[in-house]
């Protein structure tokens, strides 16, 4: 099956994206009973807790879902740079009156591997995609031998070339409004990142796979305008984090649904890599994007413990509160109603 037959087995091509850390298969299941594409975000679940969510799946819905991992490269030790980023949060764990020794230790985010695969082989989901590129060889094979069908973000038209070249079934544009971690994979460079319109029509020229659009769209307007550009299908995330079936926090919520959500910004702060999230005290201080954070996904321990405080005091300050430059379409509502209205919307275009 090519990723166009599956998308015409939906009520309309809406993929809900993948949301690590505000979701589990509810979300998933509610955006597939609707008629779209539900994801589940794996890139924070070890393989039992993969194989739960998966088994919850499968007992609930035959429709078809997506399956999405992270595929970095786990950094090389830096014990300057991890010092630097001590020192640089050092003064905050003071005024929350925690210790160094309340750093948690270990590698953090774990690539898609085999252990993974093996727990996903039994599934066999009708999707699987990945961040930050695509896996080794042996794995991306492994995957595409039971059938499924793979995806990955592309940012730029030679990250859409490269996925291309590897086999992928369809590319996601995703342009510099989406919420969450960008998913550059050929560079470094910020200022190689562009608009999900600019990007879309010419990552469409450029490739001859299926494009999905992603960043911004949240509103029947946005869906309509992807399609125009040669969008095969839309993604969206940030229109869900307020539904019901999301696990989004109190905090995350509230943000959301106030002023603040106007201004985000990319920050390396709670991960390690460029992410979008709405700014708050802490990349107020120490800037968006701080040459002392450890790379990904190292930079996460260290705020941890300082997250973890602030929040039990209902304090956002050290919470990575993602989101995409328009969370206009972000409402406190079932999941199933904001997928009809995207599918309408596509239906509509």
């Amino acid at each position: 099956m090519s990723a166009l037959e599956l998308f015409q087995q939906l009520a309309a091509p809406v993929i809900q994206a993948p949301m690590a850390g505000s979701q589990n298969h509810h979300l998933t299941l509610a955006v597939c009973a609707a008629g779209g594409l539900g994801s589940l975000p794996a890139a924070m679940l070890g393989p039992q807790a993969l194989q739960a969510e998966l088994q919850s799946l499968q007992a609930a819905t035959a429709a078809p879902y997506n399956v999405n991992f992270f595929c970095h490269t786990p950094p090389p030790e830096d014990a300057a740079r991890l010092a630097d980023w001590h020192a640089a949060l050092a003064p905050y764990f003071r005024e929350w009156g925690l210790e160094p020794a309340d750093i948690p230790s270990g590698p953090g985010r774990v690539p898609f591997d085999h252990d993974s695969a093996d727990v996903l082989e039994v599934f066999r989901p009708a999707v699987v995609s990945f961040h930050f590129g695509l896996p080794a060889p042996d794995l991306l094979a492994r995957v595409k031998g039971w059938g499924s069908l793979v995806l990955s973000s592309a940012t730029t038209v030679a990250e859409a070339q490269r996925l291309q070249a590897l086999g992928v079934d369809a590319i996601i544009a995703q342009g510099l409004e989406a919420g969450g971690h960008r998913g550059m994979f050929l560079t470094e460079d910020l200022s190689t990142q562009i608009g999900t319109f600019a990007l879309l029509p010419q990552i469409v020229q450029a490739v001859q796979v299926p494009v999905i659009a992603a960043g911004g769209i949240a509103t029947a307007q946005g869906v309509a305008a992807a399609k125009r550009l040669g969008a095969s299908a839309v993604q969206i995330g940030t229109a869900f984090l307020c539904s019901h079936e999301a696990t989004t926090s109190a905090l995350h919520r509230a943000a959301l649904q106030s002023p603040a959500a106007q201004h985000t910004a990319l920050t390396n702060l709670f991960s390690g890599r460029p992410a979008r999230g709405i700014v708050n005290r802490l990349m107020r201080d120490l800037e968006p994007l701080c040459p002392q954070a450890p790379a990904f996904p190292l930079a996460t321990a260290g705020i941890a413990p300082l997250r973890a405080a602030a929040e039990r005091q209902a304090c956002s300050d050290f919470s990575p509160l993602w989101a995409g430059q328009n969370a206009s379409g972000c409402r406190t509502a079932a999941a199933a109603d904001i997928t009809r209205d995207f599918v309408h919307a596509w239906l509509s275009a």
